[in-house]
């Protein structure tokens, strides 16, 4: 009766995966009903099932159980294994929608992490690769989750539809997380970016780096953007194009903006150079949001200081994303944690937009499944 009391209960297909990472940690039972009740096609759609499998696959003794109609999921986890594993990810979604979630768990395994996804590496939905790449890797060794097997490798890019990309991740095992005070960016000091191109000509790429270089070399002269044209087996079973762009400050805050191409049969055709152009100025725009940490990292900051020792972390955020605001919440029901939140308005005017500086004091989170040689 007592482990019945802790089972947390939610409704709706909402939010499916920060769920599943939290219910993993804290170590209680979760129960999701109504999952997409009232539709003609009810129930958890196929990458949502993948994603529910790529757990089972990182823990040991998880019980997970879903009803015929897949309307209800409940979900007791078990410990956090990792290991060598494979997993071929739903095309209908990035890997970025199951690296995201795996980035939350890796540290906190019994053995390191080291995993070969399958699927679409770049798409207009969610994270790329390169992107988590380039800002959630550093973000992880501030919080001393570093080391030579921390990495993640594009073997095969793979585009929408089709997909066909392939990637390595792994991530070494930590006992505890250290505690961050992460307040001031700083300023800008470099951009670098990956313009990349599938099954299209080669030359898109170089149109996409200098139309984006038109717009970003007003501000700044190191801009240094690698062209990656994939042939054969490694450019996954689809063309497309597009391109990741990072700005880097003194003080090692990494700030990110990406855009694909449209996938094959979808949508009008986008010149290289508009994307080149609209993915310059969406980094323009995340750094105006600023913070010491982009928008697509938020909530990955606020789970690892969740997590940190009993002392204050302090991580100052751009506005917050709404899925942000919603992890907040389920780190308040999941850990019973909550934030200090104080709104940071620009003293002068060409600072950027408002800025939420957050402070938590660490639950003392302990990896009790990593074995102590």
């Amino acid at each position: 009766a007592a482990g019945e009391a802790q089972c947390l209960s939610y409704t709706g297909c909402n939010f499916l995966r920060q769920r599943l990472v939290l219910a993993t940690l804290s170590g209680r039972p979760l129960k999701i009903r109504k999952i997409r009740a009232k539709e003609e096609d009810p129930g958890l759609r196929d990458f949502e099932a993948s994603f529910i499998r790529l757990i089972d696959k990182v823990t040991n003794g998880s019980r997970i159980e879903i009803n015929q109609t897949g309307t209800t999921l409940y979900y007791q986890p078990g410990l956090l294994y990792g290991g060598s594993l494979e997993h071929d990810c739903s095309p209908s979604r990035g890997i970025g929608y199951y690296l995201e979630s795996l980035l939350c768990l890796a540290p906190f395994m019994k053995h390191p992490l080291k995993i070969v996804l399958r699927g679409v590496t770049n798409d207009q939905v969610d994270p790329s690769v390169d992107v988590l790449k380039a800002t959630a890797l550093p973000l992880l060794k501030k919080f001393g989750i570093d080391g030579e097997s921390l990495e993640i490798k594009i073997n095969r890019r793979g585009m929408p539809p089709k997909g066909g990309g392939e990637i390595l991740f792994s991530c070494p095992v930590r006992k505890v997380l250290q505690p961050v005070q992460f307040t001031d960016p700083g300023k800008i000091k470099r951009i670098r970016g990956t313009a990349y191109s599938v099954r299209v000509s080669p030359q898109m790429a170089n149109r996409m780096v200098e139309s984006a270089r038109g717009i970003l070399n007003k501000f700044l002269p190191d801009i240094y953007i690698y062209t990656d044209h994939m042939k054969g087996v490694n450019s996954g079973k689809s063309p497309g194009f597009g391109m990741c762009l990072t700005a880097e400050t003194i003080n090692g805050t990494i700030l990110s903006a990406e855009l694909a191409s449209n996938p094959q049969g979808q949508g009008a055709a986008v010149l290289p150079e508009e994307l080149g152009q609209n993915c310059a100025k969406l980094l323009l725009e995340e750094v105006y949001r600023g913070g010491c940490v982009d928008s697509t990292n938020q909530s990955l900051a606020l789970l690892l200081m969740t997590l940190g020792q009993r002392d204050v972390s302090k991580v100052l955020l751009g506005p917050l994303s709404p899925y942000t605001i919603e992890f907040l919440r389920h780190l308040r029901s999941f850990f019973q944690i909550m934030f200090k939140m104080e709104t940071k308005t620009t003293e002068e005017e060409h600072m950027g937009g408002e800025k939420v500086l957050m402070t938590c004091v660490g639950i003392g989170f302990c990896n009790l499944s990593k074995t102590i040689r």
